[in-house]
């Protein structure tokens, strides 16, 4: 007699998959810090003027590896998966590989007034598109508590979902302020990811709520 064929299956593969992109992403990042020429000009001097690339780098790095923390938290919750929701970590994750672009593209653009707008603006667009696949990832497993585990608390579920709404909404603003000051955007973006490094920012929330 034919087995009949599952309707979920376990997280274990798709957290290993989702490990490998972030660390490859992550490891990307550093390759845009680029060894300064020996032509002309003492070291120092050129090591200084790659400002840009050390501020994207330490940024971009600490962006993902926040979301790196978050999906592990987000997980401890989630028991089983569909295949609908292995497509939409795959979107995710599309938007997670993408990031190294557009660091390395304000890094090299964003001494370039007529182009440091829309370099930031590219950044920010990728930025909006990894905080709202993450929202729509969490939220494809915990509506309904279809993929959750056993045993979870609706009321810390509803905590999670409303503090991962910020993270859109933030990214949006700070995409916005581009078109008025692309520095003040930058440094929007830079403040957020040393806010959500905090443990009172939200982060603790899924661990939380697994434990409970």
């Amino acid at each position: 007699m034919a087995a009949e064929p599952s309707t979920g299956s376990d997280t274990a593969r798709l957290e290993t998959f989702a490990d490998g992109v972030m660390a490859i992403a992550i490891t990307l990042l550093i390759l845009e810090v680029r060894v300064p020429p020996t032509d002309g000009g003492p070291l120092t001097t050129k090591l200084t003027e790659e400002w840009p690339s050390y501020a994207g780098y330490v940024v971009s790095f600490l962006t993902i590896g926040i979301i790196w923390v978050n999906h592990h938290q987000m997980f401890k919750l989630i028991g089983r998966a569909t295949h609908g929701f292995l497509m939409l970590n795959v979107i995710f994750l599309m938007t997670i590989a993408f990031l190294p672009f557009p660091t390395a593209l304000v890094a090299d653009y964003v001494r370039i007034p007529d182009d440091r707008t829309a370099a930031t603006v590219v950044y920010g667009l990728t930025m909006i598109a990894i905080a709202v696949m993450f929202n729509v990832v969490w939220r494809s497993a915990s509506r309904g508590g279809r993929l959750l585990v056993a045993g979870v608390d609706q009321a810390g579920v509803d905590r999670i979902s409303k503090s991962y709404l910020g993270g859109p909404i933030a990214y949006t603003v700070a995409t916005i302020l581009a078109f008025v000051n692309p520095f003040l955007s930058l440094g929007v973006f830079a403040a957020m990811a040393l806010f959500w490094l905090l443990p009172s920012s939200g982060i603790q929330f899924a661990s939380r709520v697994g434990e409970s």
